[in-house]
């Protein structure tokens, strides 16, 4: 039975930091389940891991769309048809059973868009969706499908999910607003174009995910406003990220703190060539990363990207404070890199109690290059010219020595055989406490408490 009595985003949420304003449901999910229930078994759906379950959870959403929850209760399901919800108000999607790709088309396996007041989650925390994405990784192919993707989606929480194994990007988040997403595990293969989360919206609130693949962790993408990520375990994953930034760059007031990246690429990367736009207040904090192959890796010049027409993107006001832990080998990839465009350096940068160090040899160094403000290689003053700096330390920052996570990965999951559904986590990073229990431990309470 549905556990009616939950009480999960009772209001939409405000916090400080970067938010402009209140995020999440504006109506609770009691009041929504009371007013109605889809359940999809009432629609044709069978848990037998092979009844395509896509026309039961569109006909249930077509009944329950305009103030109810369309319900998928424990069990197995197939997902042959990918399901695209539009117009919804006033309702939520409790996915408390496991859902597995079965089909093979490109596209978005769950498209929700043109929605407002919204929920999607797992009562039971073990709600999940398995893409079996290695079937298209064990060929090379990469062309599979996304699992999730939000558009123009307003006043919603996405919650206490597993996404699993994707053919390609797990999830997207695409000119949305006034957003909150955590209590979530993202499992990819070890690979690059698995993306975990992807954020190019407006007042969005991450926090308390896990992110395993070889591609981005969270990343900002433009145009984003007032976006704040904290408590983030990059997973042997690919490291948060800005970017790729190209022409017409627009992304202000993004704020990450308090981000774990275990054995990754980088504990963070601001990634452009050429282009043009801005990024303006930006700020990192509270970093603790171990075993990444960078660690502050700004670069304008990437390599990776084909250049674009343009003198490249203005970055200016970034702060970079409370970086601790150790990097793979500072001698071949510094700690702090902050290469700028020449024709459009880098402005007002702060790096400090910055205090990282090298697992492999003796010495590191810090390279910046057009980059302007204070702390490590960075230049002071307002006459911007081209400049290049390496320096060298051959003695260990005080203070660099940080905790790991107990959950730490051996290695990363292969991309020629099944990743298992994983629970999620109860820690996201040292030493704190989830900022939102479970769904699951919530509807316990509740039930006793009642």
């Amino acid at each position: 039975m549905l556990p009616i009595f939950l009480a999960i985003g009772l209001a939409p949420l405000l916090v400080s930091a970067q938010l402009s304003g209140s995020v999440g449901p504006t109506t609770s999910y009691a009041d929504k389940a009371s007013n109605k229930i889809c359940n999809v078994l009432d629609y044709g759906a069978v848990a037998d891991k092979s009844t395509d379950v896509g026309p039961a959870i569109s006909s249930a959403w077509d009944e329950c769309k305009d103030g109810g929850v369309v319900y998928i209760p424990s069990g197995d399901y197939a997902l042959e048809s990918w399901v695209t919800l539009t117009g919804g108000s006033s309702c939520a999607i409790n996915i408390d059973g496991i859902l597995y790709r079965t089909g093979t088309d490109g596209g978005n396996m769950i498209f929700i868009e043109h929605t407002t007041d919204f929920e999607l989650f797992s009562s039971t925390s073990e709600g999940a969706v398995q893409g079996y994405g290695y079937e298209f990784h064990v060929d090379g192919s990469l062309s599979g499908p996304r699992i999730l993707r939000l558009y123009e989606v307003v006043d919603f929480s996405v919650h206490d999910l597993a996404l699993v194994d994707s053919p390609a990007f797990h999830f997207s988040l695409d000119t949305c607003e006034n957003g909150e997403v955590y209590n979530m595990i993202v499992r990819g293969g070890n690979s690059g174009g698995l993306d975990g989360i992807d954020v190019w919206s407006t007042n969005i609130w991450v926090h308390d995910v896990e992110v395993t693949n070889k591609d981005e962790c969270v990343t900002v993408k433009s145009p984003a406003q007032n976006i704040l990520v904290e408590s983030i375990y990059c997973n042997w994953s690919g490291g948060c990220a800005m970017g790729s930034l190209g022409s017409d760059t627009n992304i202000s007031d993004i704020t990450y703190r308090n981000v774990y990246t275990w054995s990754s690429n980088q504990m963070y990367m601001i990634k452009s060539n050429g282009g043009s736009g801005t990024v303006a207040n930006l700020l990192l904090e509270n970093f603790i990363g171990h075993g990444n192959a960078y660690s502050l890796d700004i670069d304008q010049a990437w390599s990776s990207m084909s250049t674009l027409e343009g003198d490249g993107v203005q970055l200016n006001n970034i702060t970079i404070n409370n970086w601790k832990g150790t990097e793979q080998k500072g001698s071949q990839r510094g700690p702090i890199k902050v290469n700028c465009a020449e024709d459009v350096p880098c402005t007002e940068i702060t790096i400090d109690d910055f205090a990282m160090w090298t697992e492999e040899g003796s010495y590191q160094w810090y390279g910046c290059e057009n980059a302007y403000g204070e702390g490590a290689c960075l230049h002071s003053g307002d006459e911007y010219t081209s400049y290049t700096t390496t320096t060298t330390v051959s003695v260990a920052p005080s203070g660099y020595s940080a905790p790991t996570m107990p959950s730490d990965l051996s290695t990363g999951f292969a991309t020629d055989s099944s990743i298992p559904i994983p629970t999620i986590p109860t820690s996201f990073y040292p030493g704190l406490t989830p900022i939102s229990a479970l769904a699951s431990a919530s509807a316990t309470a509740t039930a006793k408490s009642t």
